[in-house]
C-alpha cells in the first residue's frame, strides 16, 4: 500500500476531530509522504516522534499499536506473565496521559496486568516500579529532553532495564503483524488526570491497578540508603542554599521531597514548578542547554545560592550551575558531573572502609577517560559499554548474578547517571539528592566544589570533551546518514587534524585496527559506531543518534592546561566536520 491510500486509509478510521487535521494536509503531497511512508520506528530505546496524526509520529494509533505488539509478546512468554503485568509512568508532555491511558487500556484488553501512577512520575520511579512489583516490563511515556512538539514510548524489561535488543525485535515482530485500527480496549471511567489522580493501590478496571503513594514511599525509603555523609549534612545543611527547578517536569516532588527530608534547604524556581506541556520559559527542555537553568541562576544570584540544579522532563537527567572562583556561575558538562559524584562516592566509601575490593563503575563509550583515571586511584575497574543505559543495567545484571564486580556508579556524557541498583535506568532525583549532599560534605571540610574539581584536574588531567550533530531531516535523511557512516567504514584516518590516530574500532565489524595493522575484537556488541583512539585517553567517536535522524561527532582531548586542551579539542572537532 502506498502512502495516499494509506493516507486515504486513516481519513476513513480516525475520529472527526483528529480526520479535520488531516483533511488540513490533502493538498500538501510532501507533507503526507512524510507521515505516511515510513511507519514510526522501535528500537531499543522504544520509539519517539512529533505529536500528530501518521504513521510516523506519535499518535494514539501508533501507541496502541505498539502496545497491542507488547501485549502479543508478554502473552507470548505464558500466562504467570500476563499476571505479573506492567508498569506504567508518564510525564508532563502533550498527551502523556493519554498515551499512558491508551496502554493500560490495549493490555487490560489482551489480559495483562497493568500498574498505572495516579500522575506524573520519572523515569527512575517507572523502573524502580517494575523491580518492586515484580512486573514482567514497564513503560514510560516521555520524550525525554525533546522539544514540546514530542513525545516517545520507553519500553522496560522485567529487570527495570530498557529492553533488550533481542526482546525488542521479537516485539518488532509483533507489532508489524498489527493493524492500526480496531485494537480492542479496556473500557475504564477515565477521561483525564484529574480521574485517577490521588488514588492508591485502586482496582478501576479488572485489570488496571492505580498506584502513588505507598509505591513512593517504598523509593524514597530505599534511595535514603545511598546517603553516604549524613553527619556532615547534618552539621553544615542549614548554610547551604539551593536552588532546584524541574524544568515544568515531573522532578519537582520527588527531588523536593528528598532534599527536605535530608534537612537540605532548597528553593525552587516558582516560573518553572508546575506541569507545562509547552515548556513556556525555555527553548528546550534539557538541562545540557544554557537557558533551561537561566531562571535559576536568576534566582540563586538573588538568594545568594552556591548551586543550582535542573532535571528534564521525565527527571533522568540532572544539570548543575556552580560558582567559580571569581564567584560567578558556571554550568558544568555531563562528564564533569559525572565524574565529581563518582569520585565523592569512591572516596566517602573508601574513607568509611566499606569500599569493595571489587568495586566497579561502568560508563558508555562516549564518555570521558577522566573518569577511569579518577576510578582506578581507587583501585576500581572501570567498564565502558555502548550508549544506552540499558547496557549498563545489563552489566549490574551480570555482577549480581556472577559476583565479580560490585556496582558502585554508572554515568554517560548526556547528563545520566545512576548510584544504586534499586532502578536500572538514570536517576536524576537520586543524583539530586547525592551532588547537594557532596555540596554539604565539601563545606563541613571546607572545600568549594568548584575548587574540587579544578583539584581533579591538576591531579588527573585537563579533560575536554565537545560533541556536534548533523541533522538529516526528511524522508532521504536516513540515506544520507547511512552514505557519511559507511564513507567512515572505509576509510582509515591516520591523522585528524594533525594528530595520529593510534586505532580505529570499527563496531560494525566488532575489531580494533591498529596504526601497525595488527586487529583484535573489540569486546564490545556490534553497532554502527566507529571510534578513534588518539592515544594519552583522547578519542573522536562517530555514532547516529539512537532517537534522532543525526550523526554525532564526539571528540575527547586532555592537556596540562584548559586552554591548550580548548585548542587542541576545536582543531579535532573542525578536522571531523570538514569530513562529513
Amino acid at each position: 500500500m502506498d502512502y495516499k491510500a494509506i493516507y486515504e486509509e486513516w481519513l476513513a478510521n480516525v475520529k472527526e476531530d483528529q480526520k479535520k487535521e488531516l483533511l488540513s494536509i490533502k493538498d500538501n503531497d510532501k507533507e503526507i509522504k512524510e507521515r505516511f511512508t515510513v511507519p514510526l520506528a522501535f528500537g531499543t530505546a522504544g520509539m519517539r516522534g512529533i505529536i500528530c496524526m501518521g504513521i510516523s509520529n506519535m499518535n494514539e494509533y501508533t501507541v496502541a499499536r505498539a502496545t497491542k505488539g507488547l501485549a502479543d509478546y508478554i502473552a507470548s512468554l505464558g500466562e504467570e506473565e500476563k499476571k505479573r503485568g506492567v508498569a506504567i509512568s508518564y510525564d508532563t508532555r502533550r498527551m502523556s496521559f493519554d498515551f499512558a491511558l491508551t496502554t493500560a487500556r490495549v493490555l487490560g484488553a489482551n489480559g495483562v496486568n497493568v500498574y498505572l501512577y495516579e500522575n506524573v512520575r520519572p523515569v527512575p520511579m517507572c523502573s524502580y516500579a517494575v523491580r518492586h512489583l515484580n512486573c514482567i516490563a514497564g513503560v514510560m511515556i516521555t520524550a525525554s529532553h525533546n522539544p514540546k512538539e514530542y513525545n516517545g514510548y520507553k519500553v522496560y524489561g522485567e529487570d527495570g532495564a530498557q529492553m533488550s535488543p533481542e526482546a525488542t525485535t521479537v516485539v518488532v515482530d509483533f507489532i508489524e503483524k498489527t493493524p492500526y485500527f480496531g485494537l480492542a480496549q479496556e473500557e475504564v471511567d477515565v477521561k483525564n488526570e484529574g480521574d485517577v489522580a490521588g488514588l492508591n493501590n485502586a482496582k478501576i478496571s479488572e485489570h488496571i491497578t492505580v498506584v502513588g503513594k505507598a509505591l513512593d514511599e517504598d523509593y524514597y525509603a530505599e534511595i535514603s540508603k545511598l546517603s553516604l555523609s549524613p553527619k556532615a549534612v547534618k552539621e553544615v545543611a542549614s548554610s547551604i542554599k539551593i536552588v532546584y527547578s524541574p524544568i515544568h517536569g515531573s522532578g519537582c516532588i520527588p527531588v523536593t521531597t528528598m532534599l527536605t527530608r535530608m534537612g537540605i534547604p532548597v528553593s525552587v524556581v516558582e516560573e518553572q514548578r508546575l506541569p507545562d506541556t509547552e515548556f513556556s520559559t525555555v527553548k528546550v527542555p534539557n538541562p545540557e542547554q544554557p537557558d533551561a537553568l537561566a531562571l535559576g541562576i536568576k534566582l540563586a544570584d538573588k538568594l545568594g545560592s552556591d548551586i543550582v540544579i535542573g532535571t528534564d522532563p521525565d527527571c533522568d537527567r540532572m544539570g548543575i550551575a556552580i560558582r567559580n572562583d571569581k564567584n560567578e556561575f558556571v554550568l558544568l558538562n555531563g562528564n564533569q558531573i559525572g565524574a565529581m559524584m563518582m569520585d565523592y562516592i569512591l572516596m566517602r566509601h573508601q574513607q568509611e572502609g566499606t569500599l569493595p575490593k571489587n568495586a566497579a563503575v561502568v560508563k558508555t563509550i562516549v564518555t570521558t577517560k577522566f573518569a577511569d583515571r579518577i576510578a582506578r586511584s581507587y583501585n576500581a575497574a572501570v567498564y565502558d559499554v555502548l550508549t544506552g543505559f540499558k547496557f549498563i543495567g545489563e552489566k549490574i545484571k551480570e555482577w549480581e548474578s556472577t559476583g565479580e564486580h560490585t556496582f558502585m556508579f554508572g554515568y554517560e556524557e548526556s547528563y545520566g547517571s545512576l548510584c544504586g541498583t534499586h532502578a536500572r535506568d538514570k536517576d536524576a532525583v537520586v543524583a539530586s539528592m547525592i551532588f547537594a549532599e557532596m555540596a554539604c560534605y565539601y563545606t563541613s571540610v571546607n572545600v568549594k566544589l568548584y575548587d574540587k574539581l579544578q583539584e581533579l584536574f591538576e591531579k588527573f588531567g585537563y579533560f575536554i570533551e565537545s560533541s556536534k550533530s548533523f541533522s538529516f531531516p526528511g524522508l532521504d535523511g536516513m540515506q544520507k546518514m547511512k552514505e557519511i557512516m559507511d564513507k567512515f567504514k572505509s576509510t582509515n584516518l591516520k591523522e585528524i587534524g594533525g594528530y595520529k590516530t593510534v586505532s580505529k574500532m570499527d563496531l560494525n565489524v566488532g575489531t580494533i585496527e591498529f596504526a601497525d595493522g595488527s586487529v583484535k575484537d573489540a569486546g564490545l556488541p556490534k553497532t554502527n559506531v566507529i571510534k578513534y583512539d588518539l592515544g594519552n585517553d583522547e578519542w573522536v567517536c562517530i555514532r547516529p543518534s539512537g532517537t534522532e535522524p543525526k550523526i554525532k561527532v564526539y571528540v575527547s582531548t586532555c592537556e596540562k592546561t584548559q586552554a591548550e586542551s580548548l585548542k587542541k579539542n576545536d582543531i579535532i572537532q573542525k578536522a571531523m566536520q570538514a569530513l562529513m
